[in-house]
């Protein structure tokens, strides 16, 4: 059996297509469209590398796992993969990175950056969030801790990660309470 699958991924239109029923989302990225900056990790939803951003039509956005989800969880749906993040030109070259992935660069947040992906989407929802409701100061850490803290990275890399997000989250204007 199949089913025909409709949705934006990073402001992109797809389809109608048609999908095999099982088809988990992270292999309709990859397999179908060739997106494989979302990695599949431990298959079981526990690790969050192959987190995925989803908009709905009120501006809010929640990160959901792709390696649980079948494909048909997203039809309609508008989503945010990692490769929708970085500014690009009309030639597709990447013209300036995105202030989460320009804050884990500057930080060298990541080794082998295979969790890397759902880090930069759990942080950019985390961003829009306290952009909509802005935070006390000394809650930035807690925070941190609360959106990243379910993210396994095998490098030991979350001091890093924490530290990246942190200074970003302080130096951004309206993301906290003065």
């Amino acid at each position: 059996m199949s089913q025909s699958i409709e949705l934006t991924i990073n402001n992109q239109a797809v389809g109608p297509i048609e999908v095999g029923d099982g088809v988990m989302m992270i292999e309709f990225l990859h397999e179908y469209l060739n997106l494989t900056g979302t990695k599949f990790g431990c298959g079981v939803g526990v690790c969050h590398a192959c987190t995925v951003i989803v908009d709905d039509n009120l501006g809010v956005s929640k990160v959901v796992r792709t390696c649980i989800n079948g494909v048909e969880r997203f039809n309609g749906k508008h989503i945010r993969t990692i490769e929708g993040h970085a500014k690009q030109n009309a030639q597709g070259e990447i013209t300036a990175l995105s202030p989460v992935q320009q804050a884990f660069l500057e930080n060298f947040s990541f080794q082998c950056g295979w969790c890397t992906s759902g880090f930069i989407n759990e942080s950019t929802a985390l961003m829009e969030q306290l952009k909509r409701k802005p935070i006390a100061k000394d809650q930035v850490e807690k925070v941190i801790e609360e959106a990243l803290s379910e993210h396994v990275c095998r490098c030991t890399g979350y001091v890093k990660y924490y530290a990246a997000m942190k200074d970003l989250i302080l130096k951004t204007e309206g993301l906290t309470l003065s």
